[in-house]
């Protein structure tokens, strides 16, 4: 079915979103390899840049992103019917809960449609988005998806919500945002690992050609101990990971508490600068020996908080189909933060907890 709009939908492959794309990739390849290379040869100034590169890669692209959210704020937005096929509450903690509406949009001036989206309601009014009814929503002309129903319409549009009666359409009117496609993961991908390897070639001196003969036998060299189902590698004095077997994961009960009980045993007084979980991948970067940097205890994280937190990020804030997972935390504002990042076919969001685990921010898919 053809949705007749003021513009075609944007696509991912564009050369600018390509452009963006490999610079995405590159920035968050290039602070990765400087928080894992700067542990290594303890370089405080490198790990320092590893963390303030994506701040501000995110700041440039905010005010790089002004013009073009000035001018969609310009466009007046479309306003129509849509009868409500179904909904159902996806979670929530507060009195507004994100809840999933797959509607049939019917526009005065277009072929009727169907949608899904995720919007907060407050639970008092929940009772009035029943399905079969009949709600106003808006949505941009040039993106039919991004629908929102209006929760206080105007007297004419009420009027025409409470008397209209909508038929349904079949699900192959179905319209969503366009996929990313292949080139644009290619792009991103390419970026992660050039971004990655500018680190590792200018800092190669250090790393491969270290004074092996200035240091303690117990730090001499990296060590590996494995098993038939884990592998702990420990890279330095100044950073660890952990890689789980096929059919593990670190949200399982008690495996976070024993691996960081395995990269901190000897190391009572450090602090680390960053903490990342993954599904099976476990990554660690101390504080440097002797420097002011912000850290914070690893062995002190609410680990027992963990599954519950990506089990929120992952059904209750708008992402389909989730693939992966991070948690990440860190002392960068001076209060230690947890951020949980999920990533889907198409959308990303994300949530924040404090020291306890206990959820202070979320930023749904959109």
């Amino acid at each position: 079915m053809t949705i007749t709009t003021g513009a075609p939908p944007p696509t991912h492959n564009t050369p600018v979103a390509l452009a963006r794309g490999f610079l995405t990739g590159g920035v968050v390849g290039t602070s990765l390899a400087a928080l894992v290379v700067g542990g290594i040869i303890e370089n405080a100034p490198l790990i320092v840049a590893g963390l303030v590169l994506p701040a501000a890669y995110g700041l440039l692209l905010f005010l790089a992103g002004m013009p073009r959210r000035g001018r969609e704020a310009a466009v007046v937005p479309r306003t129509a019917l849509a009868m409500i096929e179904s909904r159902e509450a996806v979670g929530g903690e507060t009195s507004d809960v994100p809840v999933r509406f797959e509607l049939t949009v019917v526009p005065d001036d277009g072929p009727a449609y169907r949608v899904e989206i995720t919007q907060d309601i407050n639970l008092v009014d929940l009772p009035d988005y029943r399905p079969r009814g009949v709600v106003v929503v808006q949505y941009p002309p040039d993106r039919p998806w991004r629908v929102r129903i209006v929760k206080r319409p105007t007297p004419e549009w009420e009027d025409r919500a409470a008397s209209a009666r909508l038929d349904s359409v079949p699900g192959t009117a179905r319209v969503a945002a366009p996929p990313e496609g292949c080139a644009f993961g290619f792009v991103v991908l390419l970026g992660l690992l050039l971004g990655a390897a500018a680190v590792v070639l200018l800092f190669r001196a250090d790393l491969f050609d270290q004074d092996d003969t200035a240091k303690p036998p117990s730090a001499a060299r990296p060590s590996v101990s494995s098993t038939s189902s884990t592998t702990v590698v420990v890279v330095s004095s100044a950073s660890g990971t952990v890689a789980l077997g096929p059919g593990q994961s670190f949200l399982d009960k008690g495996e976070l508490d024993r691996t960081l009980g395995s990269l901190t045993k000897g190391r009572d007084t450090r602090q680390a600068l960053t903490v990342v979980v993954q599904e099976r991948l476990l990554s660690v970067v101390f504080s440097p020996a002797g420097t002011q940097t912000p850290g914070f205890d690893p062995r002190a994280l609410p680990y027992d908080r963990f599954p519950a937190l990506v089990e929120e990020a992952t059904t209750t804030l708008g992402v389909r189909s989730p693939r992966t997972w991070q948690i990440t935390a860190d002392r960068l504002t001076g209060s230690l933060i947890i951020r949980v990042a999920v990533t889907g076919a198409e959308r990303t969001a994300s949530l924040e907890a404090d020291g306890q685990g206990k959820v202070v921010r979320r930023a749904p898919a959109r």
